[in-house]
């Protein structure tokens, strides 16, 4: 059976991703045999993953456990009360496998972007594959960092209950259907994560000017920018968005500022903020191409450092940039 009629059966992939990963696939198979052979095992597991979440519930289907009635209605009860400590323990199987299928999706494109990427000099062809993979895992990635933000939101004690369960009920909506990728149920965010993966920071002076400036450029949602430029906004959704802008959390660009101050500088560059901190700044490889594992990280870091100010009263941000923008659009919607 070929890759392509192995993936329409179980559904795989969408008509556009199956189209290339058959190309791809093909195209690595006749060069690199072995690694083509290490991808197959990877949808193999794709497809058993697929296979349990086929035969699990359907989240929106009442059934009853221990006499107790269980509906969507109190799945969104009991997920709206989680305080985020247990984890994985106090979400429902469905939603767990959905997740696990989304992992393993990523990785699945992650190696094949690594095969790839290693064949680029051998042929114009390879460079466009791993263009367009990378594209894919990119959005991917945008779909588990949506379902992140929505989870980081039921947790959080000051979001209103009204906002909570409209959170909870995209969440179930996703789990529901692990094929949705974020453009699906969240077009907004994926603009802004799309167009943010896609810049560099000069950090300069920090103003922030050209790396907002390069965001347009990049074809951000208006609607987006025009939220944290908006009368009215917050000091904190003003903290929020220049972490988002820097790829920093507010403690770093607080820092960054009093050294500043202290040297006399009056702009900076990214070698000079890394020394400083201590750590690599994540950037655009020389190719060009969006690193997506990096925006990953930039939302984690900036999502930890939300938690610990909640938690311990601190000056900051309490929640990230995409956050602020989330609850705007879920209490409006």
């Amino acid at each position: 059976m070929s890759l392509a009629a192995e993936a329409v059966t179980v559904d795989l992939f969408d008509h556009r991703e199956l189209a290339l990963v058959e190309r791809a696939m093909n195209a690595l198979a006749s060069r690199v045999p072995a690694d083509a052979e290490v991808l197959r095992k990877l949808i193999k597991q794709l497809q058993d993953t697929q296979a349990l979440l086929d035969q699990t519930r359907a989240l929106r289907s009442p059934t009853q456990l221990g006499g107790e009635p269980r509906t969507v209605h109190t799945l969104i009860d009991h997920l709206i009360s989680i305080d985020g400590l247990a984890g994985d323990l106090a979400l429902p199987l469905k939603a767990t496998l959905s997740r696990t299928y989304l992992l393993t999706k990523i990785n699945f494109l992650r190696g094949f972007v690594k095969a790839t990427t290693a064949l680029e000099n051998t042929s114009p062809e390879f460079h466009t594959f791993s263009h367009e993979l990378r594209e894919e895992l990119g959005q991917s990635i945008y779909t588990l960092l949506a379902e992140e933000l929505f989870l980081a939101l039921l947790r959080k004690p000051d979001v209103a209950v009204n906002t909570k369960r409209r959170a909870a009920d995209k969440l179930i909506t996703v789990w529901d259907d692990a094929h949705l990728e974020i453009d699906d149920f969240a077009p907004m965010l994926e603009s802004a994560w799309h167009a943010r993966n896609r810049i560099t920071s000069d950090f300069g002076c920090l103003a922030g000017a050209s790396e907002t400036f390069r965001l347009v450029c990049e074809d951000c949602s208006p609607e987006v920018l025009d939220f944290f430029a908006g009368d009215g906004r917050s000091m904190d959704e003003a903290w929020a968005f220049e972490e988002f802008l820097f790829n920093m959390t507010h403690e770093e660009l607080e820092q960054i500022r009093l050294v500043m101050r202290e040297q006399g500088k009056t702009a900076v560059s990214s070698t000079w903020v890394s020394q400083l901190l201590g750590r690599p700044i994540d950037a655009l490889e020389h190719s060009h191409e969006i690193d997506p594992v990096a925006l990953y990280r930039s939302y984690n870091r900036r999502q930890a450092g939300a938690d610990f100010r909640l938690m311990a009263g601190a000056k900051g941000p309490r929640r990230t940039a995409e956050a602020y923008l989330m609850i705007h659009l879920l209490e409006n919607s």
